[in-house]
C-alpha cells in the first residue's frame, strides 16, 4: 500500500486501548485499495498525447462545494463517477463486545501535483530534451495521502467525532543535467474533514455514518475543471474497521436485517466487506467504484496497470507492441508509466503465460442437452434453434421476440447492472440457449433513448426467464417503469468491467 508522506495527513489515537482493529486489518486490503486509488490514473497507451489521458480523474473526486454546485446541486448516486463536494458512507455493525467496541476510519485519496518543465531561465515549456537524450514532459501527477482516526463507539453514539483530512501545499524543484533547465512540482493545499457518527438501532445493532467533505475555498466560478482539481481530493475512498464489532454486508444482508440495510444512505460511494470470503466482518471498504464483497486482485496479476477493470493479458500485449518512440513518450509522461514499461519489457515468459487465464474451481456438471439433440460441441447442436422466433413459457405466458416484460432480477447472484434495472419495462428481442442448457432472454428497455441503436448493434440486457414478469402489449394500462433500487451486488475488481473500464 502506498504510504502517505509526512505532510499527507493526521492520525489520531483513541483515548483508550483495545478499541480499534488489529494493526494489519487495513493492510490486508492493500492491493485492492491501491487499485481503487489509481483506477484511471493513467490509461493505456500511457502517453500524454493520448486523448483519454487528457481527461483524467473520473472517480471519487471531491471539489470545493461552491465550485461543483455553480450550476446547481449535485445528484447523489451509489458510485463516485460524478463530481461532488462530499462522500457519505452508511453501514450497519453488530455489537459483539460492547465494552471494547470502537471504530477506526482511514480516508485515502490522491493530491494532484503539477509537474512543469522549465528551460534555462525558468521559462515554462511543454517538453525539453536534455543532452543525454532524455525527454521531460509537462504533466499532472498525483501523490497518495491518507488520514486516520480511531474512536470508541460510545463517543460516536454521544455526538460523533470529526477529524481533519488534508495535505499541505508544497513545491519541489529538480535541476536537469548540464543546466538545461529544471522540473518544478507544485501542490495546492487540500482542506477537508471527516465526521463519524453512530446511531443505536437496537441493543446489538448500530448504524455508522462516515461523511468526508471538501472544505477548501472555492476557486473563481469560471475556473476550469483542470485547475479546480488542484484543490480536490481524487479517488477518495474510506476504510472502516473495528474491534468488538462486526460489519453487516449491504449487498447480501441476513434476512432479519434487510429492512435496516435499506435505511442506509450511501452517496458517491459503494461500501463492501473486505478480507477473504468467510472472514468475520471486521473491515469494510467504501469505494467510488462498484465492487463485490471481499474484492480481490487476481493473484496472477504481476502489477498495477492503472485500469483494474481490464484484463492484464490484453494490456500487456498492447504495451509490448508500442513503438520505441511511443515508449519514450510514455516514459517521459509519468514515472508510473515508466514502471509499467519496465515490468512489461522484463516480464518472464512463465509470468506472462499465467495471464492467459486461470481455473478457479472445477465442478462436474451433468449433460444438459435433450436426448434428441447433440451436445453443444457437436455438429448440428444448433439445429432447430431460432433466437428471433423461439419462445419460453413464463407464468403460463410464452415469451419471445416482441413480448413486453417487467424486469425482476433475483436478489442473489444477479449482475450489479441488472439490479439497477429492477422494475423497469422492456421488450424481448430474442431467446438464447446457453451451452449449459440454460435460457436467457435478450431485452431492450422501453425508456432507453438508444434502444433502436442498441438493437441495430445487437447490444442487449440479458435475463433468465424467472427474472421476467410478462406484461400486456404496448399501450395497455401497465404501471409505469419504476426506478431501480439503490443497492446492488457488484463485480470483481480485476476480471470484470467496472464503471471505470475504458478500452483502447
Amino acid at each position: 500500500m502506498a504510504e502517505a508522506p509526512a505532510d499527507g495527513g493526521t492520525k489520531e489515537a483513541a483515548p483508550r486501548g483495545g478499541t480499534g482493529p488489529s494493526p494489519g486489518v487495513f493492510e490486508q486490503l492493500g492491493t485492492v485499495a491501491d487499485a481503487v486509488l489509481y483506477e484511471g490514473y493513467l490509461l493505456y497507451p500511457y502517453r500524454r498525447s493520448s486523448t483519454k489521458n487528457r481527461v483524467r480523474w473520473q472517480f471519487g473526486v471531491l471539489f470545493p462545494r461552491d465550485w461543483v454546485e455553480a450550476d446547481g446541486p449535485v445528484s447523489p448516486g451509489v458510485s463516485g463517477s460524478a463530481d461532488s463536494w462530499y462522500q457519505q458512507t452508511e453501514c450497519l455493525l453488530r455489537l459483539r463486545q460492547p465494552d471494547i467496541a470502537g471504530v477506526r476510519v482511514r480516508v485515502r485519496y490522491l493530491q494532484m501535483q503539477r509537474k512543469q518543465v522549465q528551460e534555462a531561465g525558468h521559462r515554462p515549456v511543454e517538453s525539453l530534451r536534455t543532452d543525454d537524450g532524455t525527454v521531460h514532459l509537462t504533466f499532472d501527477e498525483a501523490l497518495p495521502r491518507e488520514c486516520e482516526a480511531e474512536v470508541p463507539l460510545d463517543e460516536l453514539l454521544r455526538g460523533g467525532h470529526t477529524f481533519v483530512v488534508g495535505a499541505a501545499a508544497g513545491e519541489d524543484v529538480e535541476a536537469l543535467p548540464e543546466g538545461a533547465g529544471r522540473v518544478a512540482r507544485t501542490r495546492e493545499e487540500i482542506r477537508a474533514e471527516t465526521t463519524v457518527t453512530a446511531e443505536q438501532l437496537s441493543d446489538d445493532l448500530c448504524r455508522i455514518r462516515v461523511r468526508t467533505t471538501n472544505t477548501a475555498p472555492a476557486p473563481p466560478p469560471r475556473t476550469t475543471r483542470d485547475e479546480a482539481l488542484r484543490r480536490a481530493l481524487i479517488a477518495t475512498h474510506t476504510l472502516i474497521g473495528g474491534d468488538g464489532v462486526e460489519f453487516v454486508s449491504l449487498i447480501d444482508p441476513p434476512a432479519d436485517l434487510e429492512a435496516a440495510v435499506r435505511t442506509c444512505r450511501n452517496e458517491f460511494t459503494f461500501p463492501v466487506l473486505g478480507g477473504d470470503a468467510g472472514d468475520v466482518g471486521h473491515v469494510l471498504l467504501s469505494a467510488p467504484i462498484i465492487l463485490p464483497d471481499h474484492p480481490q486482485v487476481a493473484p496472477e496479476s504481476p502489477g498495477d496497470l492503472h485500469d483494474a477493470a481490464e484484463i492484464d493479458e490484453i494490456l500487456t500485449l498492447r504495451t509490448m507492441l508500442l513503438t520505441d518512440e511511443e515508449k519514450r513518450e510514455a516514459r517521459a509522461t509519468d514515472p508510473r508509466a515508466a514502471a509499467i514499461l519496465d515490468r512489461v519489457d522484463t516480464m518472464p515468459q512463465e509470468v506472462f503465460e499465467r495471464l492467459h487465464g486461470a481455473v478457479r474451481s472445477l465442478t462436474p456438471i451433468a449433460p444438459t442437452a435433450p436426448a434428441d439433440r447433440p451436445a453443444w460441441w457437436q455438429e448440428g447442436a444448433d439445429d432447430g434453434l431460432s433466437p428471433t422466433s423461439d419462445t419460453v413459457l413464463v407464468d403460463g405466458v410464452p415469451l419471445g421476440g416482441g413480448s413486453r416484460v417487467r424486469l425482476r432480477p433475483r436478489r442473489r447472484g444477479a449482475d450489479a447492472q441488472d439490479m439497477f434495472l429492477a422494475g423497469r419495462t422492456a421488450e424481448v428481442a430474442a431467446v438464447f440457449h446457453d451451452v449449459d442448457g440454460s435460457v436467457h432472454l435478450a431485452v431492450t428497455l422501453d425508456d432507453d433513448p438508444a434502444a433502436e441503436l442498441n438493437n441495430w448493434y445487437g447490444r442487449f440486457h440479458y435475463f433468465r426467464p424467472d427474472e421476467l414478469e410478462p406484461l400486456g402489449p404496448a399501450g395497455s394500462p401497465d404501471e409505469p417503469s419504476a426506478p431501480a433500487p439503490a443497492a446492488a451486488p457488484a463485480r470483481h475488481t480485476t476480471d470484470s468491467e467496472t464503471p471505470a473500464a475504458e478500452a483502447e
